[in-house]
């Protein structure tokens, strides 16, 4: 386990680099960074997306975990709108996304690519906002090209500066997912357009495909075809044996979900020798 941060010279880092006054608080607690900002507890959980082919994870997906003053759990999209109410949108994703780069460095060198989820109204802001994260990547040795970032394509209505922003993303070097692929609006002329490294299927395209023998049959033309533009899939929300058989059976490496490990802390992912379980 590395070294945690020396937490004074933390919390000065990011005040000057994130533009934070007083009004937030660092701690480490068991081994992991925790932080407080408008009223909120935040910390970091981690689930991998494991490669089915070299039966290890390719990366950890980031989540957010925030409890208020009682110790009630917080949903994320609720904290976010918090942020929004209290006009720190901008300053409460930076902090996130740096509590869980902080955390995800705490797991060790070379346990894959860090996804991170950005905010549908902060994705277009990548000039301003999205250099500022990566001054913090920077000053503690994270590539770029570690780090993949999630996007919910069918949540920004505007294609130009959907397609500006992830161009000016992949121009430094990250990563792109497009997240939860077929969930809403989501259509193949997208992933054409924006060229993800990594498409990502909502979890109840396999959940109904264990009932659904139409969809059985879709499911591997469907990886076939974004695979053809140039994108690997990565099933979401794999919970039952079943599940993971179909998504084999249909092509796909990469699987995410309950299955293969519920969300937990860095540090938890570090102890445990079966991180995962396949079968």
């Amino acid at each position: 386990m590395p070294k945690l941060y020396r937490l004074n010279a933390l919390q000065k880092e990011l005040r000057d680099t994130l533009s934070l006054n007083y009004d937030y608080r660092l701690e480490v607690l068991d081994d992991e960074v925790r932080a407080n900002f408008i009223g909120l507890h935040l910390r970091s959980v981690f689930q991998p997306i494991v490669d089915l082919k070299r039966n290890e994870p390719l990366g950890y997906e980031a989540l957010l975990r925030a409890f208020d003053h009682k110790g009630n759990a917080v949903a994320p999209p609720a904290a976010f709108r918090q942020a929004e109410v209290a006009e720190r949108l901008v300053k409460f994703d930076r902090l996130c996304r740096t509590l869980h780069t902080l955390n995800y460095l705490n797991m060790g060198k070379g346990i894959g690519l860090l996804f991170l989820n950005v905010h549908p109204e902060l994705l277009v802001a990548v000039n301003a906002h999205g250099k500022v994260f990566e001054q913090v990547l920077h000053q503690h040795e994270v590539a770029t090209n570690e780090v993949v970032i999630e996007i919910l394509e069918s949540a920004v209505s505007e294609e130009k500066l959907l397609v500006a922003a992830i161009a000016n993303y992949r121009e430094r070097g990250y990563k792109i997912a497009i997240d939860d692929f077929g969930k809403e609006h989501s259509n193949l002329d997208r992933i054409w357009t924006l060229s993800p490294e990594y498409v990502k299927l909502d979890g109840s395209i396999i959940q109904q495909a264990e009932t659904n023998s139409r969809l059985q049959r879709i499911l591997p033309m469907l990886v076939e075809i974004i695979r053809e533009l140039g994108a690997e899939v990565v099933v979401e929300g794999i919970e039952t044996q079943s599940q993971l058989e179909l998504a084999r059976h249909a092509g796909v490496n990469l699987v995410q979900g309950y299955l293969l490990g519920r969300p937990a802390a860095a540090q938890q992912w570090v102890e445990e020798a079966s991180p995962y379980a396949i079968s």
